[in-house]
């Protein structure tokens, strides 16, 4: 058994380290997708509120709000449905919907890769 000295196990470790590192940071960041913005809990949360049946992942949904499904029947102008992630209190003032991008809680590309997946459900 061979006794490495701590000074130069010490930089054997931090070598390691930096090469970890560097790989982490050299390898490309998965993009987040609608579904990925939807379910995430600090982000879109829509499973707090929404059942979506079509979707058998969507764990814990809730009942607060409809469910999301035939979208693109209920909303053929995806705008329209944009509009409503954006700002529900807009067209419906008693909403308890959060608006999404009128307070910043996604940004303009999140809240067109959530409207594209709900569009599809």
């Amino acid at each position: 058994m061979r006794i490495i000295k701590l000074p130069m196990a010490a930089g054997i470790a931090g070598m390691m380290v930096m090469a970890s590192s560097a790989q982490a940071q050299t390898s490309p960041k998965q993009e987040e997708t609608g579904k990925d913005i939807a379910f995430s809990l600090a982000k879109g949360n829509c499973l707090a509120c929404h059942g979506m049946p079509t979707q058998p992942d969507a764990e814990s949904p809730g009942l607060s709000g409809p469910p999301l499904i035939a979208m693109s029947a209920r909303y053929p102008d995806k705008a329209r449905l944009r509009a409503k992630i954006w700002d529900a209190t807009a067209s419906s003032p008693h909403t308890s919907m959060p608006p999404y991008g009128k307070h910043k809680v996604l940004t303009e590309q999140e809240i067109d890769k959530v409207t594209d997946f709900i569009h599809r459900l």
